[in-house]
């Protein structure tokens, strides 16, 4: 029925878009015709309307991926910098979930560590919605922040990162084998806020699948039951997202895309002092706006970064910011 209605929304709005073309080339040459400035402009002002329409059509249409229509999962894990970097991760974690409300998605915590002072160690989402994945697939890689450190008390500028890890969530229509005996399941008393149960109780879990290294983790229910069943559906994407890139490693003969969480890999840097500025390293796509960006507005870097994945082309070299 998903499908479907996706086909039903392409297919509808390409005939509404033949429809108000005519429509808007009839008014400009009537209006040339009988001399009507009014007529004309009106026809301009839907023909600019249109022009932004298949723009953004343009971008949605690149979505089509064989997971990009999936909901997905997004990993934050703090990196090097401490307790900064651990708030780094939580401004993340906050970023993403704003997004996808802005986006009108649901947004889950299915599990979060939380830093020694503040901020978390490492939380995983899952973003429910129509091609999802499609949009935060690009946002994989290392995120830098500089700022003034609200954690320093001479008030000096730190940098932090932290990695974002981004795969989509399987469903039935891909089958992914995965055998128990490769894999170690740990239970553990879930950490954070939560009720009397939640705290009490070994209903969080961990699954290690040993031959490839990949650990999930759930604690977002009371139950443990519930939570296995989603550690073990976070296990089967990851298998599945890992065996991707080796293919597209292969055939693009490029590295993977997760790597050390610090200086020289770093996707995009944010910087709040002394000037404000976010850069997309791979597009050169920059805004002035870090508090807007941080706030979910990230349509622009997605659509940027998605055109020169699925387009092709190499990244752009622009100069890292200071």
């Amino acid at each position: 029925m998903r499908e479907r209605t996706d086909l039903e929304d392409r297919i509808g709005s390409l005939s509404r878009f033949e429809r108000d073309l005519d429509d808007a080339v009839t008014l400009v040459e009537l209006g040339e015709m009988e001399d009507d400035v009014a007529t004309e402009q009106e026809g301009i002002s839907l023909l600019k309307s249109l022009k932004s329409e298949a723009e953004r059509r343009h971008i949605e249409a690149l979505l089509s991926g064989e997971v990009d229509a999936n909901d997905t999962y997004v990993e934050v894990h703090s990196g090097a910098g401490g307790t900064e970097s651990c708030d780094w991760a939580r401004m993340l974690m906050r970023m993403y979930a704003r997004w996808g409300e802005r986006k009108k998605f649901k947004v889950e915590v299915i599990e979060e560590t939380s830093g020694d002072e503040a901020g978390i160690k490492s939380a995983t989402l899952v973003i429910k919605g129509h091609n999802a994945h499609g949009w935060m697939k690009t946002e994989s890689g290392v995120h830098r922040l500089v700022r003034i450190s609200p954690f320093d008390s001479n008030a000096r500028r730190h940098t932090s990162f932290a990695s974002v890890w981004v795969y989509p969530v399987i469903d039935d229509k891909i089958d992914i084998d995965v055998n128990e005996s490769d894999c170690r399941i740990d239970t553990y008393r879930s950490s954070g806020a939560g009720g009397q149960h939640v705290n009490t109780t070994d209903s969080a879990v961990r699954i290690t699948h040993i031959p490839s290294g990949i650990v999930v983790a759930c604690q977002g229910e009371r139950s443990q039951h519930k939570n296995r069943a989603t550690a073990w559906n976070m296990l089967r994407a990851r298998l599945y997202e890992r065996e991707i890139e080796r293919r597209e490693a292969e055939a693009n003969a490029q590295a993977a895309s997760k790597t050390e969480i610090g200086w020289g890999h770093q996707i995009r840097s944010y910087v709040l002092q002394p000037y404000q500025m976010v850069k997309d390293l791979r597009t050169g796509v920059v805004s002035g706006t870090p508090d807007d960006v941080l706030d979910g507005d990230l349509d622009e870097f997605m659509e940027a970064a998605l055109a020169q994945r699925v387009e092709g082309g190499g990244p752009v070299h622009v100069e890292d910011v200071d």
